[in-house]
């Protein structure tokens, strides 16, 4: 093709592209655009129809350019978080919801959830509890800090005792998960009280201090399954 029948092609489908109207005098309009010379083919510009909200993906090729439209993206909405009962804020509630959540993975039956966020309320009043005295639990995600020994989490576990990690301590998930190992291993627990399943995980120097989170934690638990 020669150089000026390019022109005129190029020329044409931009004006048609442009949708141009006529002008003032002497301006060239779309409806008044040279005809190409013999033994060209004309051109014609790509043509944009929404139809509603959606639309079909397509792709043409006008002299190199990709024309595209692409269809929306539905994107859902995040969950809710579980809203706070018995006294909780929302804090305290998605830790004891982490707690349940676990729980019911395990397949632990009521009882022993509700021993668990009982647990948790004693220990670190169902915040995540970091420890001056483990430095590296102060550089992860925490609700507080407190000092007991060497104790930190929402159950209060200790690395030096063979609970695990200190991250894994730090995790939700990953403490309630210790917290159901051991109590799984707690021979007869589902008929032990609130406090003597809790006590026979925990091994605390204040045995009876769990019960009376028990009907609490009962109210939790109910919330959240």
């Amino acid at each position: 093709m020669k150089p000026a029948a390019v022109s005129a092609v190029v020329l044409s489908a931009t004006l048609l592209a442009s949708g141009s109207a006529a002008g003032p005098a002497g301006s060239v309009s779309a409806s008044a655009a040279p005809a190409a010379p013999p033994g060209t083919v004309p051109v014609s510009a790509p043509v944009y129809e929404p139809k509603h909200a959606a639309y079909d993906a397509v792709a043409d090729d006008v002299f190199g350019l990709a024309v595209l439209s692409v269809a929306p993206v539905e994107v859902a909405a995040a969950p809710l978080p579980p809203r706070p009962v018995a006294g909780l804020d929302q804090t305290q509630m998605n830790n004891a919801a982490a707690i349940v959540k676990q729980g019911r993975a395990q397949g632990i039956p009521e009882k022993g959830l509700i021993v668990a966020v009982a647990t948790a309320m004693q220990e670190s009043d169902l915040y995540i509890a970091a420890s001056p005295a483990v430095p590296s639990s102060l550089k992860l995600p925490h609700d507080n800090v407190s000092v007991d020994h060497d104790s930190v989490g929402l159950f209060q576990q200790r690395a030096s005792q063979g609970w695990g990690s200190v991250p894994e301590l730090m995790d939700p998930a990953r403490s309630a998960m210790l917290f159901y190992n051991a109590l799984d291993e707690v021979s007869g627990w589902q008929s032990m009280s609130v406090t003597g399943a809790a006590q026979a995980v925990q091994r605390s120097a204040y045995p009876g201090a769990y019960q009376k989170h028990a009907d609490r934690a009962a109210e939790v638990v109910a919330a959240l399954t």
